[in-house]
């Protein structure tokens, strides 16, 4: 069963995702933001990061340099709904960064489980 990281600051929204994930067959751990998130990767062996973008203490984008510093082979995935800008720019700068996916809030989803489907299936230097 793979695991998959959920990083939402909101909390309707990231139990949204951990029931759809659930009903797919992931096991799913969550993090209220990037600072959370960063140290539950750090505890636990992670198939996958899903990480939004606009959060309090370490947001998306500081989430995504530092893990993939630390770990290049990381899978993530990243979602935005916006904030000051629009969320295609947040995440424009997320794919560059390395996100592997990007999904503007709100999504299909079917089509992010398609995704990490896809994600998962790939080796390590995809």
């Amino acid at each position: 069963m793979a695991h998959i990281l959920v990083i939402e600051d909101d909390h309707q929204f990231r139990a949204m995702l951990k029931e759809a994930l659930t009903r797919a067959g992931y096991e799913v751990t969550e993090a209220l933001d990037g600072k959370e998130g960063i140290s539950l990767y750090l505890k636990e062996p992670i198939d996958l990061v899903i990480t939004d973008i606009v959060m309090p203490n370490k947001e998306g984008i500081e989430t995504i340099i530092e893990l993939r510093q630390s770990f290049p082979e990381v899978k993530i995935i990243a979602m935005s709904g916006g904030g000051r800008i629009i969320p295609e720019d947040y995440l424009y700068m997320a794919k560059g960064l390395g996100a592997k996916r990007t999904f503007a809030k709100p999504f299909d989803l079917e089509k992010l489980l398609e995704s990490i489907h896809e994600l998962l299936q790939e080796g390590p230097d995809s």
